[in-house]
């Protein structure tokens, strides 16, 4: 094919998409704004461009950002959390924070079965993996898994929206039927820390004949808010004799971090919202 030829092709995909916009205009499922070109992905360019990355060091253990920067240039540098070995995972990364946008992005996944961003979703922690090779190497993606009632209930778990096309990128096995939830979530819509905890405390177990010795898993969730469902899944894991867990989220719920375009007064007017399954 001549090279001559691909771009000519992307400009007239460019055209049709425009064309097809007028026609057919849509709002953007975030900010409603009038979408340029049809997509897949009902979300604009600019709220796309807002869901950015951790701009800077955390915790080596958790991923937990750094308030100060001078946290960073301990001989260890982990929060106040990791250096009590609160976490039975190995390891923890987030994307990004859980701002307004991206809450909502994630609602369109978890609630409104937006199912092409879990394709984006997986291509930002592709980046992520791809950041820290050696640390977050892995034998097989596991999603969190939904208690069968909330499965049936929504007819999807977002975390496998994620997991599937996030182990594609990987060339690895996704693995959704190896866990399952075996504790419901309480029905009270919005829980305490303490509760959470509490909530999922021996909920998550592995399925009987699943075989998970020795395995390097990648356990993908789509929010981290106190840690505890991936602490809990972890220990599952490891109990059932898996060699290294690491936890991989989306977004991290940070109510004490404030990033550059985040401010500590938009955290405290908009908060980081309860979504968990």
């Amino acid at each position: 094919m001549s090279p001559l030829r691909l771009p000519a092709r992307g400009i007239l995909r460019e055209v049709c998409d425009a064309l097809a916009s007028l026609a057919f205009p849509a709002p953007c499922r975030i900010c409603e704004a009038t979408l340029e070109t049809a997509s897949r992905l009902p979300i604009c360019r600019e709220c796309l461009s807002s869901l950015r990355p951790f701009p800077g060091p955390g915790c080596q253990k958790c991923g937990r950002p750094f308030v100060s920067a001078l946290a960073a240039l301990a001989k260890q540098p982990l929060c106040g959390l990791c250096r009590r070995d609160v976490y039975g995972f190995d390891l923890a990364r987030s994307y990004g924070g859980y701002s307004a946008t991206m809450v909502r992005a994630v609602v369109l996944l978890k609630h409104d079965a937006v199912t092409p961003l879990g394709d984006w979703f997986a291509a930002r922690l592709a980046e992520v993996v791809a950041g820290e090779p050696e640390s977050l190497a892995a034998d097989v993606v596991v999603p969190v898994p939904l208690h069968p009632a909330r499965l049936r209930e929504r007819g999807y778990n977002q975390a496998e929206l994620i997991a599937r096309p996030l182990a594609r990128r990987l060339g690895l096995p996704c693995r959704s039927e190896l866990m399952v939830r075996i504790k419901p979530r309480p029905a009270k819509l919005k829980l305490t820390r303490h509760e959470r905890w509490e909530s999922v405390r021996g909920a998550y177990a592995i399925r009987e004949r699943a075989r998970v010795d020795n395995l390097r898993v990648l356990l993908v969730d789509d929010v981290l808010t106190t840690g505890a469902t991936l602490d809990s899944c972890a220990r599952a894991l490891r109990k059932a004799g898996a060699a290294r867990v690491v936890g991989l989220t989306v977004a991290r719920a940070m109510s004490d971090w404030a990033g550059p375009s985040w401010s500590r007064e938009q955290q405290a007017r908009e908060g980081p919202g309860d979504l968990s399954a």
